[in-house]
């Protein structure tokens, strides 16, 4: 995938979108991306330093530190921003936002306790996407079709920036650019179409 496809959020919500049209498996997406990305930031704040010299930070009344969680929440948070200020901002922050609890909440239960709960958290949370899926969309998850593709753009990204922009959206009738949704919902349209063809012409 080139840089160029790599920050096209058009072909993002396009691809992805094609695997989520319909509403209730969009809203269980919605409910359980965003519990898998702070239960796996919890998980994660018990792996050690990234960096030798500066490693922990106090925030908040809260003692970080900086480790592959850190580091998995700056990187989405940019790859958020470079892709639409507005949204990106407020995804970047919901996943500071986890990270930062995430962190207390491994804290709190120490490591014995918090690997079961994010286990118990993680096959919950799949399993309702996965039954969204199967009885809802009637599609494959995207990740089943094209693993490449769905690993590159991100499941959760997506989701995540999908609740950003819907939430903007709903609340103040906000896209990125004039024409943003409607020529997203037309790539959708025509790859729902390109998939159902396929799928037509297997059966017969």
């Amino acid at each position: 995938m080139g840089k160029t496809e790599l920050f096209d959020l058009e072909k993002h919500f396009a691809f992805y979108g094609a695997y989520h049209s319909n509403p209730v498996n969009i809203y269980l997406h919605m409910l359980f991306v965003w519990p898998t990305v702070f239960t796996t930031l919890v998980i994660l704040s018990f792996t050690p330093p990234i960096f030798s010299s500066f490693s922990e930070v106090d925030l908040f009344g809260q003692h970080l530190v900086l480790n592959v969680g850190f580091l998995l929440t700056l990187t989405f948070a940019i790859f958020y921003v470079c892709l639409d200020k507005k949204a990106g901002c407020l995804g970047a922050f919901l996943f500071f936002a986890c990270w930062v609890c995430g962190s207390s909440v491994a804290q709190y239960l120490g490591f014995s306790v918090a690997w079961k709960v994010v286990l118990a958290a993680q096959l919950f949370c799949g399993t309702g996407q996965f039954i969204g899926h199967g009885v809802f969309e009637k599609r494959a998850p995207a990740l089943l079709d094209n693993l490449m593709q769905a690993f590159v753009m991100g499941h959760s990204s997506y989701c995540s920036r999908l609740f950003a922009l819907a939430a903007l959206h709903m609340f103040f009738h906000y896209e990125p650019y004039p024409g943003f949704h409607a020529t997203v919902k037309a790539k959708v349209e025509a790859e729902i179409k390109m998939w159902q063809d396929k799928k037509q012409k297997k059966i017969t």
